[in-house]
């Protein structure tokens, strides 16, 4: 449908825009990216009296590193930190993030700012950013303060900022040389809001963690800090018993319910399965700790995992080579966080790659504890089983939809 009626104000200068919103009060809403502002009030869920569209604004789009941190204005796109050549390294988590951020025509538009304001538990960057412990600059008619992330969310859609207020930057704090992060996101389809995601963030001081930031989305009422697994993880070395106590511990930070995306049991799962995943491949990139290449625990009980063909190989996790440590890319009939049985060529070293399956998958043994082609679709069954795909493994449509069929909610969804 139609919005409802409104003023619409395209202000030259900050001053215009804050005196704008200082006359409408509450009646007024901050235009930037307009991704989620314009759905909802196409769909009348929001009729503010007045936009205030701050994208004439000056000096709002800066994307920069300087030696307090980093700086991401209030009009920088999605897209540009995609793009952008300085996300990678320390500030690894926003760069892993940016990508995965809806799909390209979001992306276009929408900013990190107004993602941050809209304070969607699903959002992506709210969990980036807590990870970094980075805050916010908000500026009203009773000048500016800050405002760091974990203090930003009150709610789901609900923030501490003023009605009068604009967020005109993110600052996010250097956090020294030797540190990196990622996120991992798991979402129903390409461009999904989140079904869970994992936001991991590491500084490494003299072979052992300074600082641990991990964050969790769409796991409840607002994205949570991991803040038990965080000190679990402070000064120590990245062992592979520190990194499973660290993920067990975020999983218990995590507040899911069920609903048609999962379980509450299989999205806190989720969250164990991706803390521990996201601190392992920090800790390669880092070359700190247990895991390198060619190090750590099998990814399923059962799975004697990828091996080089004609040769022995070693026990390798997260689908990487037994020989360079490259990862291997993924094959038809990938099911969420499994790997496919079948034969793979290392884009790396070229090696041949022998991809046995995981338990329950076409080529792979049975999975332990439960029957032949029985679907996982409890918390017993995961534990027993390290299979942390909603799907046992069906590489067609067809046996995709029949094994639907027999799940808890049936094809349409439904409480399970």
């Amino acid at each position: 449908m139609y919005p409802a009626s409104f003023e619409y104000v395209a202000p030259a200068t900050l001053e215009e825009a804050l005196d704008t919103l200082a006359r409408f009060e509450d009646d007024a809403k901050v235009l930037a990216g307009g991704q989620s502002l314009i759905p909802l009030m196409k769909l009348r869920l929001a009729a503010p009296r007045a936009v205030v569209d701050i994208n004439r604004l000056p000096g709002l789009d800066t994307l920069a590193a300087d030696d307090g941190g980093l700086r991401i204005g209030a009009l920088v796109r999605h897209k540009a930190c995609e793009r952008s050549d300085l996300l990678g390294g320390r500030w690894g988590t926003l760069g892993a993030a940016a990508p995965q951020i809806s799909d390209p025509i979001i992306r276009n538009l929408g900013t990190v700012c107004g993602s941050l304001a809209h304070a969607d538990p699903q959002g992506d960057w709210g969990s980036a950013l807590l990870a970094m412990d980075a805050e916010v600059v908000a500026q009203g008619p009773d000048g500016t303060r800050t405002i760091p992330v974990r203090e930003l969310f009150d709610g789901p859609f609900v923030t501490t900022l003023a009605p009068t207020e604009i967020i005109t930057e993110v600052r996010v704090p250097d956090p020294g040389p030797n540190a990196g992060g990622t996120y991992l996101k798991l979402e129903r389809k390409v461009g999904d809001f989140a079904s869970v995601g994992v936001a991991v963030h590491l500084a490494m001081e003299n072979g052992k963690v300074g600082r641990a930031g991990i964050a969790l989305t769409a796991v409840g009422p607002t994205n949570l800090r991991a803040t038990a697994a965080e000190e679990a993880l402070a000064g120590s070395a990245l062992t592979d018993d520190v990194i499973a106590e660290a993920a067990r511990l975020a999983a218990e930070a995590a507040q899911p319910y069920s609903d048609t995306r999962g379980t509450a049991d299989y999205k806190r799962t989720v969250v164990r399965v991706f803390t521990e995943r996201g601190l392992r491949e920090v800790a390669r990139s880092l070359g700190a700790g247990d895991d390198r290449p060619g190090a750590g625990p099998s990814p399923a009980a059962g799975w004697a995992g990828p091996t080089v063909a004609g040769e022995g190989g070693g026990t390798m996790a997260d689908g990487r080579c037994p020989n360079c440590g490259a990862e291997l890319p993924q094959e038809q009939g990938q099911h969420a966080l499994s790997i496919s049985a079948g034969t793979v060529t290392c884009p790396t070293c070229g090696a041949t790659v022998n991809l046995a399956g995981p338990p329950g998958a076409e080529g792979g043994p049975p999975r332990q504890g439960t029957a032949e082609g029985e679907p996982v679709t409890t918390e017993a069954s995961l534990e027993a089983t390290e299979r942390h795909d909603y799907f046992s493994g069906e590489e067609t449509v067809p046996g995709v939809m029949d094994e639907l069929e027999e799940k808890p909610g049936g094809p349409d969804g439904g409480e399970r």
